[in-house]
């Protein structure tokens, strides 16, 4: 049995688990790096988890094949070029050489939400397919498209920023520099802002969660926000299916929980606004591997012989 780290980087935890070829997590951990952690900070808490990991895989006599890492940003040959704001001085970093001369092991890092999205492929709710478009929705929208069995990013690997296709041509500034995307109208963060416009309420003061527990109350504030969020989805969705005709489009993210209801609302508009022919084969699921689809994903990239 082959087994290799997976780490998870997130904008103020890094969660790391020792997997095995079959999906299986052996170990798992989980430490901290705060809202403004310097660059320095960053990679040496990385480090120590992933000693933390290979030194409970040496206890057990297990031996890892490798790291494979996810982090934000555009990533390219190990190195993270850049689009990774919310974490200090993170550009222009080799992360595949700093490890694997730190432990002398192979080491595989690709974007994140990609990597999320390889997860639910291999062991979650993609298992079996072939073409899956795969959204995270959170505060903004990640995505990654699997085309014929393998991870697609575009040309050195710049694509696939599905939460930056254009919905309203004159909406309001992105911070991709673009204007009107997807993700200012769709994630949860747009949609706890504009829930907080309406309803009056701090925007600090509320929650994913919390909108949907009223959508159920039948407030009619949080029923308008949530039926606006998943049309934009929706819209976003179908444009997805018309590009890429997936077996599966699989929603993740916190939000992605709060229920079946959630993913019918999606699907509702996306299958009344995609061409019928791209999507006659398509269905739209929830993810089902929560906050393990990273680890599990980054493993996979020393794992599978496909990657």
């Amino acid at each position: 049995m082959k087994y290799a780290v997976g780490i998870d980087l997130g904008g103020t935890f890094v969660k790391a688990a020792l997997v095995s070829e079959n999906g299986k997590l052996i170990f798992k951990s989980k430490s901290p790096i705060g809202f403004s952690a310097k660059k320095q900070t960053i990679l040496n808490t990385i480090k120590e988890i992933i000693k933390e990991i290979i030194d409970k895989a040496t206890a057990a006599q297990l031996s890892v094949e490798g790291i494979g890492i996810g982090t934000p940003g555009i990533i390219y040959e190990g190195i993270v070029l850049g689009g990774s704001e919310n974490l200090d001085g993170w550009e222009n970093l080799d992360l595949a050489t700093y490890f694997s001369k730190a432990f002398n092991l192979r080491v595989k890092v690709d974007n994140d939400a990609n990597l999320m999205g390889l997860g639910e492929f291999y062991y979650g709710a993609a298992k079996g397919c072939t073409d899956v478009v795969f959204l995270t929705i959170g505060t903004g929208i990640g995505g990654a498209v699997i085309i014929n069995g393998a991870l697609y990013g575009g040309y050195k690997n710049r694509g696939t920023e599905l939460g930056h296709i254009v919905v309203e041509h004159s909406g309001p500034e992105c911070n991709c520099g673009g204007k009107g995307c997807l993700e200012l109208y769709s994630s949860t963060t747009a949609l706890i802002k504009q829930y907080s416009e309406k309803s009056g309420i701090n925007i600090d003061d509320l929650s994913g969660y919390y909108i949907v527990e009223k959508y159920h109350e039948n407030e009619p504030n949080a029923v308008y926000c949530l039926q606006e969020h998943t049309k934009y989805l929706g819209h976003g969705i179908a444009s997805f299916i018309n590009t890429f005709a997936p077996q599966k489009v699989v929603i993740g993210g916190g939000i992605s929980d709060a229920g079946q209801f959630y993913i019918d609302l999606i699907s509702k508009t996306a299958f009344k606004y995609m061409m019928p022919d791209c999507g006659n084969h398509t269905k739209i699921v929830g993810a089902t591997l929560g906050n393990d689809a990273g680890s599990l994903g980054a493993a996979t990239l020393i794992l599978k012989k496909s990657n």
